[in-house]
């Protein structure tokens, strides 16, 4: 477990950069955290350090969105905020993408918690003060 203090949204790009070689062994990655603790502006980043040059938004309506790093691979982005029951996420297929080998960047993972494969990573994010945040990254199952 390793936990990283910032004090300003422009400090995400270290935060980012010590995820991305976890993401050869651990494609899932979970965000926690309350409302506005900055899990999509995270995701933004980390996708931007991937290479993806799509416009990226929390995809609360749609629960999935796709995007392309460098290399034209798919990343997946979830947001189950809204997800009601289990079904939902089964329907949309959630199985396929988070057993694709691809990356799956997940809003809301506790929504959906039976469903997350044991293999993944957890990011919490905690608001500290007025701006800053704790970031703690855990890997569970690798």
């Amino acid at each position: 477990m390793k936990t990283i203090l910032i004090s300003e949204e422009g400090e995400l790009n270290a935060v980012a950069d010590a995820l991305l070689p976890l993401l050869t062994a651990q494609r899932i990655v979970c965000f926690n955290g309350e409302m506005g603790a900055g899990k999509t502006t995270l995701i933004k980043v980390i996708c931007e350090r991937l290479g993806v040059q799509d416009p990226m938004s929390s995809p609360t309506f749609s629960i999935v969105n796709e995007y392309r790093d460098t290399e034209d691979d798919p990343i997946y982005h979830f947001d189950f905020y809204r997800v009601e029951k289990l079904q939902e996420a089964l329907d949309i297929g959630v199985d396929e993408y988070f057993y694709s080998g691809d990356i799956c960047l997940i809003e809301w993972p506790e929504m959906i918690k039976e469903l997350i494969p044991e293999n993944h990573l957890e990011i919490s994010i905690k608001l500290v003060g007025d701006n800053g945040r704790e970031i703690t990254i855990a890997s569970h199952g690798g």
